[in-house]
């Protein structure tokens, strides 16, 4: 069945005042509660109804059913295109994707994003762990991406087009980043953090 990946932004305080043995399971019950409706995979936000529980919200990525094999793929499309993007888009996709679902950054590049250094230190199962502080930065990079995501249809045909796996066309791709991107706006206008919790 694979790894799936439920992504939330979240009350970063809210969180932390909670004993660390209790946040793991806070984030499974904000995840994978019922405040979603009868489709949990039906893209977009979710925010809970719950009386004192308006301290997270749910993305519903389009196209995924919640899968992390998107994620990877969307890297995998990203290794065999960027050398044919403009440098400008390229070093902010770069730290943007490396951010979120990349992770090739350093070793491709030699540089590294610029992140504050923090290391997660919550007992949760995590596969994405951006504090607060860290938001910002990546909606920066989303900002300065997003009007030149047309840009790249042409590299992402002619070198990273395939017929199988996920994230097989140009729009998939497109729609990708712009969830992403959907999140972290979202994340900072709250002053949030995002996680993905791995499920």
């Amino acid at each position: 069945m694979g790894v799936g990946i439920e992504v939330l932004i979240v009350d970063w305080p809210r969180v932390e005042a909670a004993a660390p043995d209790d946040r793991g399971e806070m984030l499974v019950d904000a995840a994978l509660g019922d405040a979603y409706g009868d489709d949990p995979f039906e893209h977009g936000w979710s925010w809970s109804t719950q009386p004192g529980e308006a301290w997270y919200g749910r993305y519903a990525l389009r196209n995924t059913l919640g899968s992390y094999k998107p994620h990877f793929w969307a890297g995998h499309r990203w290794d065999h295109m960027r050398d044919f993007v403009a440098p400008g888009a390229r070093a902010v996709l770069d730290r943007f994707n490396d951010a979120l679902f990349w992770h090739g950054l350093e070793d491709t590049t030699g540089t590294v994003s610029g992140l504050p250094e923090r290391p997660c230190t919550w007992e949760a199962d995590l596969l994405l762990w951006c504090p607060p502080d860290h938001v910002p930065l990546i909606a920066a990079w989303w900002r300065q991406a997003a009007p030149q995501l047309e840009d790249m249809r042409e590299p992402f045909d002619r070198h990273a087009a395939e017929p199988s796996g996920w994230i097989t066309t140009f729009e998939s791709f497109a729609h990708f980043l712009t969830d992403w991107g959907e999140v972290v706006t979202e994340a900072e206008r709250r002053g949030w953090g995002v996680i993905g919790l791995r499920c």
